[in-house]
């Protein structure tokens, strides 16, 4: 099984950042910036999970999981919300996706690691 993970984030701090700790806890992290770079490398390879922001432009975090998900036919690949977002487990509620999780902002590393083994085990 890969152990690359995406993760989606235009703040160049927070990418930098999550490099570290993403190779640090074992798992090989793919840095995109661009929200519509990572729907097409998602396409051509795809990897074990997706850290994916929801503040974005010029397309949001729902806006990129709707094209995931329908567009792209990626229903079983697991997507992590990294957000500082308060009322987005309202939203994943009513979502009802079996491979749809959330992680505040900040994350410490063992809620990180916790969070990615849920969905890719240890």
């Amino acid at each position: 099984m890969t152990r690359k993970i995406m993760l989606v984030e235009d703040d160049q701090p927070i990418l930098d950042m999550m490099d570290i700790i993403l190779r640090r806890i074992g798992y090989e992290p793919v840095l995109v910036p661009d929200v519509l770079d990572a729907l097409e490398r998602v396409k051509s390879d795809p990897p074990a999970l997706i850290l994916l922001d929801i503040m974005m432009t010029p397309m949001n975090g729902w806006e990129f999981l709707e094209k995931l998900r329908t567009e792209y036919g990626n229903k079983d690949l697991p997507v992590i919300l990294f957000t500082a977002s308060p009322s987005v487990q309202e939203k994943i509620a009513v979502m009802k996706d079996p491979n749809l999780g959330v992680l505040q902002k900040p994350v410490s590393i063992p809620e990180l690691k916790a969070g990615i083994e849920r969905f890719l085990g240890k």
